[in-house]
């Protein structure tokens, strides 16, 4: 049984790792979370009572404290989720983005590093540190084209360069100290339980309640769109398999721009959740973000070709299985609703 220290476990993409590692492997988590505004303990109910799971509650900048759960739990991997990851919050507030990201990320690389240094040496040559970012810190691509491994890093937002400072950060922990590090970068992740402040999730609460659907611009920017449960399922697969200090591009193959997605959404409405009216009437376009990317897109040939992974579901069976969700979870959105967020717009700040 393998010791794994999930941090921002009780996030999005987190809880869903954390998750499937519970449910399909006999390793034991322990989530580090500093529990923010995102974070859902609520899409962790399957596992709290399991005795292969444990919950620290702490900032990943708290370097003391992190050293001495490290002591504690002596973990064989370190995945490291925890981040600040809306780039329309990233707008309108990029200091905890600078904090969390950047800061953070410095302060748990040096106390693991402490900690790496000192296990013994068969244990040291199998730790890993898998450090998850993002497409975004690539930049905007054409019409053509993907990202990969190689592709030189062009950040836009201040959350998509505090994420490229975090990834230079762990590839330079490797370099100089020998930390045996491996970094993915992911699309658009989506599935249940996802926060509804991101795309997906939002439009179909709006629709649900009868609001405007806002999409940005004309909803001509395309993404590549990951099913989060692949996502973990991919994540375990480098933990397990990757080469220390190898980058892996991670991606659904399912490239669709923004309008095309809030139809979809508003079709199945229609089918799940019917109204008066189609609720393709309710797509309203509004201001664009300031330095919204126009398209991303990942090439998975990497992944797909050293370690054979490659995603399992589809994005008309993943949104299918996503709006459903939310439709037969309403107490679980509506907790967040009721506190933190009530879907206001974010991100309209003005460039100076």
């Amino acid at each position: 049984m393998k010791n794994l220290l999930v941090t921002g476990g009780a996030g999005f993409i987190g809880s869903t790792l954390v998750k499937l590692i519970i449910r399909e492997s006999g390793s034991r988590v322990v989530n580090l979370d500093k529990l923010t505004y995102a974070a859902c303990l609520d899409s962790l109910e399957e596992v709290t009572e399991s005795p292969r799971y444990r919950l620290a509650q702490l900032d990943i900048a708290a370097g003391s404290e992190v050293r001495e759960l490290l002591r504690r739990e002596q973990p064989d991997a370190v995945i490291h989720l925890a981040a600040e990851s809306h780039v329309d919050r990233s707008i309108e507030g990029p200091a905890e983005f600078i904090h969390t990201n950047i800061v953070g990320t410095y302060s748990l690389l040096e106390a693991v590093r402490i900690y790496w240094n000192g296990l013994p040496d068969h244990r040291k040559a199998a730790f890993r540190f898998l450090h998850v970012s993002t497409d975004e810190v690539f930049g905007s691509l054409g019409s053509e084209g993907s990202f990969n491994e190689a592709t030189a890093y062009d950040p836009h937002s201040p959350y998509s360069a505090s994420k490229a400072a975090s990834d230079h950060l762990v590839r330079a922990w490797h370099h100089t100290y020998g930390l045996p590090v491996l970094i993915t970068n992911c699309t658009n992740n989506y599935g249940p339980g996802q926060f509804p402040e991101k795309l997906i999730p939002l439009v179909i609460l709006n629709a649900l309640a009868g609001r405007n659907l806002p999409v940005y611009g004309r909803g001509a920017n395309v993404r590549d769109w990951l099913y989060a449960e692949d996502h973990a399922r991919a994540l375990l697969r480098v933990l397990e398999s990757g080469r220390p200090g190898e980058t892996y591009c991670i991606g659904g193959e399912s490239e669709r721009n923004n309008l095309e997605v809030v139809r979809a959404i508003c079709r199945l409405m229609d089918e799940l959740s019917p109204k008066a009216q189609p609720h393709e009437k309710l797509i309203s376009f509004v201001q664009d973000r300031p330095g919204h990317d126009g398209r991303y897109a990942m090439d998975i040939a990497k992944i797909r070709g050293e370690l054979g992974w490659q995603p399992r579901v589809d994005f008309a069976t993943g949104l299918r299985q996503t709006v459903r969700w939310y439709l037969e979870h309403r107490s679980w959105w509506e907790r967040i609703h009721s506190g933190v967020y009530r879907g206001e717009r974010l991100g309209l700040g003005a460039k100076t």
